[in-house]
C-alpha cells in the first residue's frame, strides 16, 4: 500500500464514517450547516456531527492564541509609536531604531543558513516560470476564466489590445480587419523566430511542415527543408481532423501550439496554414477568498466554498447571455498530443490552483462559538478550503489540480515569524483531524506586512516543510510602512514612495532571501499586480523586469494579459537570471527600515497636497461605493484621469494610510479631506453614470457607501495595522 492510499484509506469513500464524542455547542448559520452537509461532505465519509466538532476542536485550540498574536500586534505598534514621539526632536539614527526593533521583538534573532524541505509541489510551482492570475472566486465566471486561463490564443490577444498599434489602417473596431490582422501575424511570427528558430530563415517564409522520422521538417518559399535550431524544443503534435493540426513546442519550460488549418479564414491566407499561436499562459492562478472579494456573512460566505468545490470538483459552470448569444462556461479538459517517439501525453487544460484564506484579523458571523462570540474567519477558511480540497487529494473531481496530492493556501497579512508558526499549527491540526498527511497543506507567504520582511528569513525557517510561494505586494506593503511609521513624520506622495530606498531594498531582499534559502527549482518567488488592463503595450514593455528580477511568477489582471506576459518568459529564463542573482551583495536590512518621510525642504505646496488628496479620494470612494453597495470586491475603477485601474482592498488600504498620515501631520484638515471626497464622489458618480445599479453619492452625501470612504480615510490612524476590513464588513453589512 502507497503512503497516500494508507493515509487517505480513512477519508476514502469506501472506508468508514470518522466519528466524535461530545455535544456541539457552536451557533452555525442554517444555510451554512445546509451547504456542509447536502455539498460539501458527500463523498467523504466525514460525518457532519464530526466535521463541526472538529471545527469547535480547533476553534478551542487557537482562538486564544489568535486574539493574542492580535494584541501582540497592538502592544509592538504602541511600543513604535512612543519611540517615535519620544525621539521626534532628535536626528533619526537608523542604528539607533534598528536595535530598539531588536529590543522589542519587532526584528527577530537571526536564522542560520537552511534550505527548505517542503516535498510532494507541483512542477507549476516548482519547475514552471510564468503568469499568474489572482481572481475572486466569489465570482464563478471570472473563477472559471481565470482556471481556463492556462492556455491562451497569441493572435487574440494581440490583435483584441493595445499591443498592435491602430496607426496605418490598422483600428480594432467594426469587424476583422485584414491590416491588423496581418500586423498580429507578423508580431507573432517575430515571436516564433525568437524563441524556436530555425536554422535558416524565418517564420514568415515558411510554405509547409513535414513530419520525417519523428522529426519536424519546415519547408521554406526557396524550396530549402531545415529543421529547428534546437530540435528538441519540437515536443509533438494534436491530431484535429480534417487536415488540421498543433505543432507542440516547448522553450524555458512553457510550451506553445501552432495550430494549423488552412481551412479556416486565417489558416487560408497564411502560406505555412498557421491560424493561430495557442500560448501555455496562466500557469498557476489564485482563487481569493481575501482582498477580491466582499464576503461578509454566511451567505457571501457559502459562495466563495461554493465555488471553490466546484473548482476542486470539476463541475463549476455558469450560463450567461453574451453579444445574444447563450454561454455556457465550465472548465476546459486536458490537451492530449502525440509525442515524437509515440507515446501519449496530456498536458493540464487548467491553470494549478492556490487559494487564498483571510488574514488573522477579521471574525464571520456564519459561526459563533460556546461565548456567542463570532470566529476568525481565518480558522474558518482553512478549515473549508482544506476539507473542500480533499476532494481532489482522493478523486472526487473529473479532473486533477494536484497531481502530487497537495493542497496550496496563501495566506496574506502575516506579521512575522510568529504568526506564520500559528498559521503552520492551524494546518497541523486540521491535516491530523482529516488523517491527511503531515505537510499535505502547502503555504504561500505573502511578504505584504513591515514584520515580514525584515523577518522573511525566519518566517520561511518557521514553514520550510510547507512553504511554496513569496511574493512583494507594493500596495499593502506600503500601507503598512506608513501605519507602522505614523507618528515619525508626513510621507512622501504616492508617486514618490517608488522612488523610495526602501521599495528597491524591498524587492530584492525577497528574491535574495528566497534564493538564499532553497526556493530555486522548488517554490515560487513572485511579484505584484500590474493594475492597468486595458493598458497591454506598456505592461508588454515594462513586465520584463519581473522576470529579471528572479521572480519565476508576477500576477497579471486577465487571462489575455496571461497570454502576453508569457512571452516575457520565453524571452527570459528565470533559472538563468537567478543564477546571476545569486552572485550579487545581498539588499541591506537598513535599507529597507529608512522610513519614506517627506524632507524637511521638500514640504508639498497647498496645490500639490489638495492634488494628493484629490487623486486619494476618487480612488478610495470609486472602489469602496462598489464594495459597499454592490458587494464588488475587486473591480477595474477609473482613476482620476479615467484610466481602468484593478482596485482591491490593498489598493484602498495605502489611499486611505496616506490621507490618514497628511490629516495627523497637519497637512490638511478633517474638513478639507471631507470637502474634497464631496468633490471626488461627484466625479465618481458621472464615472459610474451608465451603471444601471449604482447609487448616487451627490448631492445628498448621506449614504452609507460615502460615510465608509470618509471613515476609512478619517479614522485609518485607529485602525489595526491600518486594514480596511473593519469599516468596510461594518458598512456593507449595515448596507445588506
Amino acid at each position: 500500500m502507497s503512503i497516500f492510499k494508507k493515509f487517505f484509506s480513512s477519508i476514502n469513500p469506501n472506508s468508514k464514517n470518522l466519528k466524535s464524542s461530545g455535544p456541539n455547542t457552536l451557533k452555525i448559520s442554517p444555510s451554512l450547516k445546509e451547504f456542509v452537509s447536502d455539498e460539501l461532505l458527500p463523498g467523504l465519509n466525514i460525518s457532519e456531527d464530526y466535521f463541526w466538532k472538529t471545527f469547535e476542536n480547533i476553534l478551542d485550540m487557537f482562538t486564544k492564541r489568535n486574539i493574542e498574536l492580535l494584541e501582540e500586534r497592538g502592544e509592538i505598534q504602541k511600543q513604535i509609536d512612543n519611540w517615535h514621539i519620544q525621539n521626534k526632536n532628535n536626528n533619526f539614527d537608523i542604528s539607533e531604531y534598528k536595535a530598539f526593533l531588536e529590543d522589542i521583538g519587532y526584528i527577530h534573532p537571526r536564522s542560520s543558513n537552511f534550505s527548505i524541505k517542503t516535498w510532494n509541489v507541483d512542477p507549476e510551482i516548482r519547475k514552471i516560470a510564468g503568469p499568474q492570475l489572482v481572481v475572486p472566486v466569489m465570482n464563478a465566471r471570472f473563477a472559471l476564466n481565470a482556471t481556463n486561463a492556462r492556455w491562451g490564443s497569441l493572435y487574440d490577444a494581440l490583435y483584441g489590445t493595445d499591443v498592435i498599434s491602430e496607426s496605418d489602417g490598422a483600428k480594432r473596431e467594426g469587424g476583422y480587419n485584414p491590416i491588423r490582422g496581418e500586423k498580429v501575424i507578423a508580431f507573432a511570427k517575430d515571436f516564433l523566430d525568437k524563441a524556436v528558430p530555425l536554422q535558416s530563415g524565418k517564420y514568415d517564409e515558411v510554405l509547409d511542415f513535414e513530419f520525417v522520422e519523428s522529426e519536424l521538417l519546415v519547408t521554406l518559399s526557396n524550396g530549402k527543408k531545415v529543421n529547428l535550431l534546437n530540435k528538441e524544443q519540437y515536443i509533438g503534435y494534436m491530431d484535429k481532423g480534417e487536415g488540421a493540426y498543433g505543432l507542440l513546442f516547448k522553450n524555458n519550460n512553457l510550451h506553445f501550439e501552432i495550430q494549423i488549418d488552412r481551412s479556416h479564414p486565417i489558416g487560408q491566407e497564411d502560406p505555412a496554414g498557421i491560424k493561430d499561436i495557442l500560448m501555455e499562459s496562466a500557469i498557476t492562478t489564485i482563487q481569493d477568498c481575501e482582498d477580491s472579494v466582499a464576503a461578509v456573512d454566511d451567505e457571501d460566505k457559502i459562495i466563495v466554498y461554493r465555488n471553490w468545490l466546484g473548482l476542486m470538483k470539476g463541475n463549476l459552470k455558469r450560463t450567461f447571455d453574451k453579444g445574444g448569444e447563450r454561454i455556457t462556461r465550465e472548465l476546459n479538459p486536458d490537451r492530449k498530443y502525440l509525442l515524437k517517439n509515440g507515446r501519449m501525453i496530456l498536458l493540464p487544460g487548467r491553470s494549478m490552483l492556490l487559494v487564498r484564506n483571510v488574514g488573522h484579523l477579521m471574525q464571520n458571523p456564519a459561526v459563533k462559538d460556546r461565548h456567542g462570540d463570532e470566529v476568525f474567519e481565518g480558522i474558518m477558511d482553512a478549515i473549508f478550503t482544506i476539507c473542500i480540497g480533499i476532494h481532489d487529494l482522493i478523486g472526487n473531481g473529473i479532473y486533477k489540480n494536484s497531481k502530487t496530492k497537495s493542497i496550496y493556501i496563501v495566506k496574506p497579512k502575516m506579521h512575522g515569524p510568529k504568526e506564520v508558526k500559528f498559521t503552520c499549527d492551524l494546518f497541523a491540526a486540521i491535516e491530523d483531524a482529516f488523517n491527511l498527511p503531515m505537510n499535505t497543506v502547502k503555504v504561500g507567504i505573502m511578504d505584504e506586512e513591515r514584520r515580514t520582511t525584515v523577518n522573511l528569513k525566519e518566517c520561511i525557517e518557521v514553514a520550510k516543510h510547507r512553504v511554496i510561494f513569496i511574493n512583494t505586494g507594493f500596495l499593502d506593503r506600503t500601507g503598512d510602512e506608513i501605519h507602522t511609521s505614523m507618528e515619525a513624520g508626513p510621507m512622501v506622495t504616492k508617486s514618490k514612495m517608488k522612488l523610495e530606498n526602501w521599495i528597491n531594498a524591498y524587492e530584492n531582499w525577497n528574491v535574495d532571501i528566497g534564493l538564499e534559502t532553497g526556493f530555486k527549482g522548488n517554490a515560487q518567488i513572485g511579484k505584484g499586480m500590474w493594475p492597468m488592463p486595458d493598458e497591454m503595450l506598456d505592461m508588454y514593455k515594462s513586465k520584463t523586469v519581473h522576470p529579471k528580477a528572479g521572480a519565476n511568477c508576477a500576477w497579471v489582471p486577465s487571462p489575455t494579459a496571461a497570454t502576453l506576459h508569457a512571452i516575457h518568459y520565453h524571452q527570459i529564463f528565470v533559472q538563468d537570471e537567478q543564477d546571476k542573482i545569486m552572485t550579487r551583495e545581498k539588499a541591506s536590512l537598513e535599507d529597507i527600515l529608512n522610513i519614506p518621510l517627506i524632507k524637511n525642504d521638500e514640504m508639498p505646496s497647498k496645490e500639490e497636497i489638495q492634488e494628493e488628496l484629490d487623486n486619494n479620494a476618487q480612488g478610495i470612494l470609486g472602489y469602496v461605493v462598489r464594495w459597499v453597495d454592490q458587494g464588488i470586491g475587486c473591480s477595474k475603477v477609473p482613476d482620476i484621469n479615467d484610466i481602468g485601474l484593478m482596485e482591491d482592498r490593498a489598493t484602498c488600504r495605502i489611499s486611505s494610510q496616506h490621507i490618514s498620515n497628511w490629516l495627523y501631520h497637519g497637512l490638511c484638515s478633517e474638513d478639507q479631506v471631507i470637502e474634497t471626497m464631496k468633490k471626488m464622489a461627484r466625479v465618481v458618480d458621472l464615472q459610474n453614470k451608465d451603471d444601471v445599479n449604482y447609487r448616487k453619492m451627490a448631492p445628498s452625501y448621506d449614504s452609507i457607501a460615502f460615510k465608509a470612504a470618509c471613515d476609512l480615510a478619517i479614522k485609518g490612524r485607529s485602525q489595526p495595522s491600518g486594514y480596511t476590513e473593519p469599516i468596510l464588513h461594518e458598512m456593507r453589512l449595515r448596507r445588506k
